[in-house]
């Protein structure tokens, strides 16, 4: 054979071999449209969630609305964080602000950043257009108490059905807070997210829209000592931020290792294996337990994970990555 058309049938060897491993985040390949939906400033893994959706090549993340509580405070800190990390131009908005008795471990880091002249862009209005932009094509992230998803579907129902699924970090279905998977399973547990608002969350089961369920099963991945300092060795932006909101956090809670839910359902979304799901009909009862029972399934739920798996994937992503801007969109 001659050299030349040997060595252009290796190239074309070795390209179509990497467009077919990296194809996935590959330019020309459609960017997964998401708006997420978070509590953040009261424990840290929203925190470290979002950092985890900035540094993805395959999301465009169309805005933030901010969710439970103190709402506007949360905005503040999201403000900041993307102002800190670059990325000021994503789209911010405002949810239904609450009663809350969490404590805001972050504020002191979220007031430092002024609040806005006018007045905040409301969530549901800017979440309603969207999808009203893109039918068919937004995930919701949801990490927060689903007040936001049940205003949303009380406003216009129609609309949130044309989204293209939900992802929540939420319920707990045979694993409770703490249980780890090393000791005898001592049962579910009330989740804060469904505990906080029912009603919200079993609008969303009955919406008929996609839900994927992230729940403590699968979601509680610990941040121990020798990741935190690998994660904070490297310093850019998105990791001193973090960094700076998690000292904030362990000053307040007094507990030095972050356990990661919500990044679980950020995961998700980016590689779904990472968290595989089963089909199962999720019935939310007064207590704020979800519960399995017999009928058609309206959600698919992952209920183990690798968290070996899971860090591997994070920290890759976070300390290799860099940010990655987002669609400009109105919803005016």
């Amino acid at each position: 054979m001659n050299r030349r058309i040997y060595l252009l049938v290796l190239l074309c060897l070795f390209g179509c071999a990497g467009s077919f491993v990296y194809g996935q985040n590959s330019p020309s390949s459609p960017r997964e449209k998401v708006i997420f939906d978070t509590d953040i400033g009261d424990d840290i893994d929203d925190a470290f969630a979002l950092g985890l959706l900035l540094s993805s090549p395959e999301v465009d993340l169309l805005g933030l609305t901010t969710a439970y509580g103190d709402t506007g405070l949360r905005a503040r800190l999201v403000e900041r964080y993307l102002s800190e990390t670059g990325m000021s131009h994503i789209p911010v908005s405002v949810g239904l602000h609450t009663p809350s008795k969490t404590t805001f471990t972050q504020a002191r880091w979220a007031e430092r950043f002024p609040a806005p002249q006018s007045p905040w862009t409301d969530a549901i209005s800017f979440t309603l257009g969207a999808i009203r932009k893109y039918p068919g094509q937004i995930t919701l992230i949801s990490v927060s108490p689903f007040t936001n998803i049940g205003a949303l579907i009380d406003r216009d129902p129609v609309t949130f059905r044309k989204l293209k699924r939900v992802v929540i970090m939420g319920g707990s279905i045979q694993r409770g807070y703490g249980d780890l998977g090393y000791l005898p399973n001592r049962g579910p547990s009330p989740e804060y997210n469904i505990l906080m608002d029912i009603p919200s969350a079993r609008k969303l089961f009955a919406s008929g829209v996609p839900v994927y369920v992230m729940p403590l099963d699968s979601t509680q991945l610990k941040l121990d000592e020798v990741k935190r300092n690998i994660l904070f060795s490297r310093s850019k932006p998105l990791t001193d931020t973090l960094a700076l909101l998690y000292e904030q956090w362990t000053a307040s809670t007094q507990n030095p290792t972050p356990t990661l839910f919500d990044a679980m359902a950020v995961a998700f979304v980016l590689q779904p294996d990472l968290c595989p799901t089963r089909p199962m009909h999720i019935v939310v009862d007064d207590k704020g337990y979800t519960r399995v029972e017999p009928g058609i399934p309206n959600a698919q739920v992952c209920l183990q994970s690798d968290p070996d798996r899971f860090f591997d994937f994070y920290l890759h992503r976070i300390l290799t990555e860099d940010l990655h801007p987002a669609t400009s969109i109105s919803t005016k």
